[in-house]
């Protein structure tokens, strides 16, 4: 069984709203879960993280005030971490992955140990 889980991503339109999902096992919640996202020929990018401790949430730029991270409470074993997805533009396509944190900069791929095997986003212009 695969420790993270990524689903919901699919081809949109420019202005359309996604909501991709992160399935976790037990074990892979540390202090933090991130969302990232990878484009052909690009870094993998930071998009953002939900707390473990408080839910509380941070972002990068380049998404603030479009992307949304959140638990749903409907799943009480709250084990689904999800990421809402609005406006979406061209250049949101790339692949998107959650990784729960391991040590170091929240920012930086290096600093996470359990990564998903990532959904695909394309955002048709």
């Amino acid at each position: 069984q695969a420790e993270l889980t990524e689903s919901g991503g699919g081809l949109v339109r420019i202005g359309d709203s996604l909501k991709l999902s992160c399935a976790r096992s037990e074990r892979t919640f540390s202090w933090a879960i991130s969302w990232f996202r990878q484009a052909p020929g690009k870094e993998r990018e930071f998009l953002g993280l939900i707390k473990r401790k408080d839910e509380s949430t941070q972002y990068a730029d380049s998404v603030k005030g479009r992307f949304t991270i959140f638990i749903d409470y409907k799943d009480w074993q709250k084990k689904t971490i999800y990421l809402q997805m609005n406006d979406v533009k061209p250049e949101d396509s790339a692949t998107y992955y959650c990784a729960s944190h391991s040590s170091g900069n929240y920012d930086s791929p290096s600093s996470y140990y359990f990564w998903g095997q990532g959904t695909q986003v394309t955002v048709a212009s």
